[in-house]
């Protein structure tokens, strides 16, 4: 390529990248204008919040935790942060990709309130790898890539959007989320526990034996509070922001869990059985 060609390519570039920034210019004035013009009614917004809350797909999604020095930190998950931002009104936020080169993204998770003009942003950098049966993989398929960037930003995006919001908003829908759930009684506590113990089992190969030794005791002893509590760390787990192995003993089986005595039944059964067969395997008479 000649340098005339080259400069005149400098030159498009340069002129398209101007006609784009112009443009969001002007769409960012335009969304600021409406909200100016439509400003949000505070008390309508909260019982949007509160409405959103009540329905059980958002309430079982709402809440995650993790283990951190010995205590649980629990918190608004991801969705919920999204639907508080979408029913307080006004807001405009999410995830951009800057720049990708080198084998890495640049992009920046923001949140702005277009009426008060406040804005957090926090820009990241996520490398196109990931981890896969124990090995660090290079990520090269463009959608691979994509789900990379927006998980990474997921855990940025929520902490824009708490930082603009209220927290006492926060604190109102994560109590109604909590309210959703322990009034949800549309199928028997036991049924839910099996299904708990399914996706636990399927999604990140946890036993429910894994998960009585967490808890302390039997199953059939499980109440509705211990079932939030899973909820919490399932969602923590989905999430990313904790590992199976920072809530349970990965490396106990469901076999595992025969008692001392049970193995010495079982070893003396053995024992009694072998003296009550000949050397030439005909059966001796047993004493009475």
């Amino acid at each position: 390529m000649s340098d005339l060609s080259m400069e005149l390519q400098q030159q498009n570039n340069g002129v398209v990248a101007q006609s784009m920034a112009s443009r969001e210019m002007e769409e960012v004035k335009g969304q600021i204008f409406m909200a100016k013009q439509f400003p949000r009614d505070v008390f309508a917004a909260e019982n949007r919040i509160k409405d959103a809350c009540k329905r059980p797909a958002l309430a079982h999604s709402a809440i995650y935790s993790y283990p951190r020095g010995g205590t649980k930190v629990t918190g608004p998950s991801i969705r919920l942060a999204e639907v508080v931002a979408q029913n307080w009104g006004n807001m405009s936020f999410g995830i951009k990709e800057l720049e990708q080169k080198n084998g890495e993204s640049t992009a920046m998770a923001y949140a702005w309130d277009l009426e008060t003009n406040v804005r957090q942003e926090k820009i990241f950098t996520v490398k196109h790898q990931r981890k896969a049966n124990g090995k660090i993989q290079t990520v090269t398929d463009p959608r691979d890539i994509y789900e990379l960037v927006a998980n990474n930003g997921a855990r940025r995006l929520r902490a824009c959007v708490m930082g603009i919001i209220p927290g006492d908003i926060f604190e109102m829908a994560v109590s109604e989320c909590d309210k959703t759930l322990e009034g949800q009684n549309d199928s028997p506590l036991k049924e839910r526990f099996a299904n708990a113990f399914k996706r636990f089992k399927d999604d990140y190969r946890v036993t429910k034996a894994q998960i009585e030794e967490r808890l302390g005791y039997n199953s059939e002893a499980f109440s509705e509070r211990d079932y939030l509590d899973l909820i919490e760390i399932f969602n923590s787990l989905k999430d990313g922001m904790s590992k199976p192995s920072d809530w349970f003993n990965v490396s106990k089986k469901e076999g595992q869990t025969k008692s001392d005595l049970a193995k010495e039944v079982e070893q003396s059964t053995k024992s009694k059985s072998n003296d009550e067969v000949k050397a030439d395997g005909t059966e001796q008479p047993k004493l009475l």
